[in-house]
C-alpha cells in the first residue's frame, strides 16, 4: 500500500513539472515579429504645413485622451506617461490576480516623422520575464491603435505618425521629441483643398 502512494505521489509531481516546463517554454519562446515599415515621405503637395512646440504636461493629456477614445473596447486598461522617457502602465489578470505592468521607453524621432521607443525597462509585478515575452503579450493583449506597431524582437515600439488616424485627415511629422529638455516639436500637415 505504501508503494502505491510514493508511486502515485511521483507521477503528480511529473505531471506538474511538465505543466510548469510547458507553461515557461510558451512564455519564453520568440514572439512573432510585426514589421511596420516607414513611410517615405509624409508632405502632400496639397497640404498646409503647421509647426507646434509643446510640452510633456499637454502631450500626456492629448495621448491619453487619444488612448481612451481608441481604447474603449479594449478589456485591459493602461495609460502612457510622458516623464523623461515614455512609461506605460497597465494591469493584465493572470489566474485570479491583477498584476502590475510598467515599461519605459527611450524615444527617438525618425528623419521621416515617425517615432520609435526602444525599449529600456520592464516589471511585472516584481517578476522578471523576458523582453520580448512581455512586449509580445502586451502587443496581443492590449488595444493599441494600428499606428503602433510593437516588435518584440528588436525590443522596441513602432508608431508610424503617418498612419495615425486624427481628424480631418491632420497628418503629424515629429521633428524632435526630446523628454528630458522638455522640447517637443511636430509638424501638423492640413489638407487644403
Amino acid at each position: 500500500m505504501k508503494n502505491k502512494w510514493k508511486i502515485g505521489f511521483f507521477i503528480s509531481l511529473g505531471l506538474i513539472a511538465a505543466v510548469i516546463l510547458f507553461l515557461y517554454i510558451l512564455i519564453a519562446s520568440p514572439a512573432e515579429d510585426s514589421k511596420m515599415e516607414p513611410v517615405k515621405n509624409i508632405q502632400d503637395s496639397e497640404d498646409v504645413a503647421f509647426k507646434v512646440a509643446t510640452n510633456k504636461r499637454d502631450l500626456n493629456r492629448v495621448i491619453n485622451h487619444y488612448i481612451e477614445e481608441e481604447g474603449k473596447n479594449s478589456k485591459i486598461d493602461y495609460q502612457v506617461l510622458l516623464t523623461d522617457e515614455v512609461e506605460l502602465y497597465g494591469t493584465f489578470p493572470l489566474f485570479s490576480e491583477e498584476l502590475e505592468l510598467r515599461l519605459t521607453f527611450e524615444p527617438k524621432a525618425l528623419e521621416n516623422g515617425d517615432l520609435v521607443l526602444n525599449q529600456k525597462s520592464i516589471s511585472v509585478g516584481r517578476l522578471r520575464l523576458p523582453v520580448s515575452t512581455v512586449l509580445k503579450f502586451v502587443r496581443d493583449s492590449y488595444d493599441l491603435p494600428e499606428a503602433v506597431s510593437i516588435q518584440p524582437e528588436e525590443e522596441r515600439v513602432y508608431v508610424s505618425m503617418q498612419r495615425l488616424k486624427l481628424k480631418s485627415d491632420i497628418k503629424v511629422k515629429v521633428n524632435e521629441f526630446d523628454l528630458i529638455k522638455d522640447n517637443i516639436k511636430f509638424t501638423l500637415f492640413v489638407p487644403a483643398n
